[in-house]
């Protein structure tokens, strides 16, 4: 028999994304979302709402685990708009590395431009 066999041993497929779904397959047919039956409305203004993790910090729940918060740092204010995961230890919404941490002056030069962005959307 060669040496390089036909059979290989597959390896699994890992990831060192501390984000994501573990489930990377399509959802069964049939399958219904969790919540309501109607479509979410993308354009809708989403709902302030405390965080899990107890703190007093006002976030915005953007869907599919992206939220929006202002948090104090070293007595800065940012905006931090990130996608959170679920710790498999704790089973707590942690931040993961997806996301962006805006000053006061950043948000609001954004703010400013948002107009320009919206027109060049399709």
């Amino acid at each position: 028999m060669s040496r390089h066999s036909k059979h290989k041993e597959k390896r699994p497929l890992t990831s060192d994304s501390d984000s994501g779904p573990d489930d990377r397959g399509p959802a069964p047919k049939g399958a219904k979302k969790e919540g309501s039956s109607k479509k979410a409305n993308p354009y809708q203004k989403p709902q302030a709402s405390k965080p899990s993790g107890g703190d007093d910090e006002p976030s915005w729940d953007l869907g599919k685990n992206k939220w929006v918060k202002v948090r104090a740092f070293k007595g800065t204010t940012y905006i931090d708009i990130r996608e959170y995961y679920v710790d498999k230890e704790t089973m707590e919404s942690r931040p993961g590395k997806k996301g962006i941490s805006l000053n006061c002056q950043q948000y609001q030069q954004l703010k400013s431009i948002m107009d320009d962005i919206d027109h060049a959307l399709p």
